[in-house]
C-alpha cells in the first residue's frame, strides 16, 4: 500500500517509513474495443503513439466456435498489417494435471491468446489474457511479446494456465496491432490497450 507523507510529500512504496521515495511509471489507456451484437473478424489498435517504452494489451475474449466440447480457440497477433513468415512464438501450459509446450518459428502471425469457445455449456466463460509487447518503438531491435492467459470453465476437461512468448522479425516502431482468433470475436469481448512509460 502505497503512502504520502503529510510532512514532506513524498509518495512511498509501503507503510516502512524511511523508505525511497517511490514513483511508478505511468500506465496510460491508449484504446478499448468492446464488441457489441454483431461479431467480428478481426481486433485493430491502430496510430499508437511512440511515446511509451512498452504496451500492454488486456482481454476477455470469447469466440463462435461452437465444437460440442467447451474447448477454447487461439488468438493471434500481427503488427503493421505485416503477414509475411517473420514471427515465431513457443508456450507451456498446464491444466493441472498434465503440461504441454510447443514452439514455431517463420509464422504469418504470433501465438498470444486464448478465446473461450461459445459452446452452450459456456455461455458465461470468457478467456483471460495479458500480453506485454516490450520496447515496440525501438527501431534498433526486434519486437517481443509474452503473454499470461487462460481460461477456467468448470468443466473436467479444457481448462488451461498458458504462459506464451514470441517475436516478431522486424526492428520497424509498432503503429499498428490486429487480433485474429480461430473465428470471430462475440459480444461482450472487451479488448483495452495500454502505453507502459519507462520508470
Amino acid at each position: 500500500m502505497a503512502v504520502v507523507s503529510i510532512k514532506n510529500k513524498l509518495r512511498r512504496g509501503n507503510l516502512l517509513v524511511g523508505n525511497t521515495a517511490f514513483d511508478p511509471a505511468a500506465m496510460d489507456s491508449i484504446a478499448t474495443v468492446t464488441v457489441g451484437a454483431t461479431s467480428v473478424s478481426t481486433i485493430t489498435f491502430s496510430s499508437i503513439p511512440a511515446t511509451y517504452t512498452h504496451l500492454q494489451l488486456r482481454a476477455i475474449a470469447k469466440c463462435n466456435v461452437n465444437d460440442g466440447n467447451n474447448s477454447y480457440s487461439n488468438i493471434y497477433m500481427t503488427f503493421n498489417s505485416d503477414t509475411g513468415s517473420n514471427y515465431s512464438y513457443h508456450h507451456i501450459q498446464g491444466d493441472g494435471s498434465s503440461v504441454a509446450t510447443t514452439g514455431q518459428v517463420n509464422q504469418t502471425s504470433v501465438f498470444v491468446g486464448t478465446a473461450a469457445n461459445s459452446d452452450s455449456a459456456q455461455a458465461s466463460v470468457f478467456a483471460a489474457n495479458v500480453v506485454d509487447i516490450l520496447d515496440y518503438a525501438n527501431t534498433n531491435k526486434y519486437k517481443t511479446v509474452r503473454c499470461l492467459n487462460g481460461k477456467e470453465n468448470n468443466a473436467a476437461t479444457y481448462n488451461r494456465l498458458q504462459f506464451k512468448s514470441g517475436n516478431w522479425r522486424n526492428t520497424n516502431a509498432i503503429t499498428s496491432i490486429t487480433l485474429t482468433s480461430d473465428g470471430n470475436f462475440t459480444q461482450y469481448s472487451h479488448f483495452a490497450l495500454y502505453g507502459i512509460a519507462s520508470a
